[in-house]
């Protein structure tokens, strides 16, 4: 298939058709995420099998062992953790928004904070956060009311998926008198980016739309055309928003593409028998609702909430800093432990 695609891509006419082109290299770079670390693993079973007969013969040799064994071990893991990603859209790109809850203005910061780890993951990855396609509404005094991006890469859905949920932060309150602790709660939410050839029907009937002005807190710079657009999905009362473009008809177009992913992503839980409060009731933002805590003060450490993953860290700011990946690769062999299971 990978050579299929190749000839493909020689082809001299190949960008005369561009939305096309872009399918084509989209599917490469999948297939080698998949195969290349699969061929990368394969030369390392094969160096180290010539390493072990060289130290058999020569015990000089053993010392070169052990860190060329390591490389393999941490090349192995990454091999087994992609294998594990093996849902319809996990090698989709991921849609992320984040809303504050419970804790106010330190809620609010608390969601640009998460906004910024996240970016720093995706660029710790090789992925890409397209700054034209970030979706921020403010908060007058700090942080963020709402942020919606995209991070482009193969497998950032797969990954991403972890996430979903309340993220709970306890520290001294930076907006307070400065001498007590804060709790502040904020929720995320992944979907994947659908490709184009997955058709999704809405009948214009069950649409109801909103446009609102779109720009900063206010003054000579605020922007009071109607160009942010908001459908709401009636029959389930599912919304979508979008403000990233002066063009109000640019923004339904992309409100109703975030709407069809938000739809296609619940019946796809349904049907596969997941937890579809996940997407249909996320809760109360506050005590009791978290998937992870976050404790700056008077300690640190940052632990898993979910049941059956057992994942901890007093490395806050290392997390903080986009260092998701324990997390994220507990929840991936969590979630693989449980399809196992369901299959006996």
């Amino acid at each position: 298939m990978r050579a299929g695609l190749e000839d493909k891509q020689a082809e001299p006419d190949f960008w005369n058709n561009q939305e096309k082109a872009k399918g084509v290299i989209n599917q490469l770079k999948v297939l080698n995420s998949l195969l290349k670390p699969y061929e990368e693993l394969q030369t390392a079973s094969g160096d180290l099998a010539a390493m072990v007969e060289l130290a058999e013969e020569d015990a000089a040799f053993e010392a070169e062992l052990e860190p060329a064994l390591l490389k393999a071990e941490k090349q192995y893991e990454g091999f087994e953790l992609q294998a594990m990603m093996s849902g319809k859209h996990d090698s989709c790109n991921a849609i992320v928004s984040i809303k504050p809850g419970a804790g106010g203005t330190d809620a609010c910061d608390w969601a640009e904070m998460l906004f910024r780890a996240y970016s720093r993951w995706a660029a710790h990855h090789g992925f890409d956060v397209p700054k034209d396609e970030v979706d921020i509404e403010p908060n007058l005094e700090a942080g963020v009311q709402s942020v919606s991006f995209k991070i482009v890469g193969p497998f950032a859905y797969g990954y991403m998926q972890s996430e979903i949920g309340v993220h709970r932060l306890v520290r001294i309150s930076r907006f307070g008198s400065g001498d007590t602790r804060q709790t502040s709660f904020a929720a995320v939410d992944v979907l994947p980016e659908l490709p184009d050839d997955i058709e999704i029907v809405i009948k214009d009937s069950d649409l109801e739309w909103q446009h609102f002005s779109t720009g900063g807190p206010g003054g000579q710079h605020q922007n009071k055309t109607q160009s942010g657009a908001r459908c709401i999905h009636k029959p389930t009362g599912i919304r979508a928003e979008s403000r990233v473009d002066k063009s109000q008809h640019k923004n339904k177009d992309n409100a109703l593409k975030l709407l069809k992913a938000r739809l296609y992503a619940i019946e796809e839980q349904k049907r596969l028998g997941a937890v579809a409060q996940q997407y249909d009731s996320k809760g109360e933002i506050a005590f009791g609702s978290q998937i992870r805590s976050y404790v700056m003060q008077p300690y640190t450490l940052v632990r898993e909430e979910r049941d059956g993953i057992d994942m901890k860290t007093p490395a806050v700011a290392e997390v903080l800093d986009g260092d998701f990946d324990p997390f994220m690769h507990a929840y991936l062999r969590y979630k693989a432990a449980q399809a196992n299971k369901a299959k006996k």
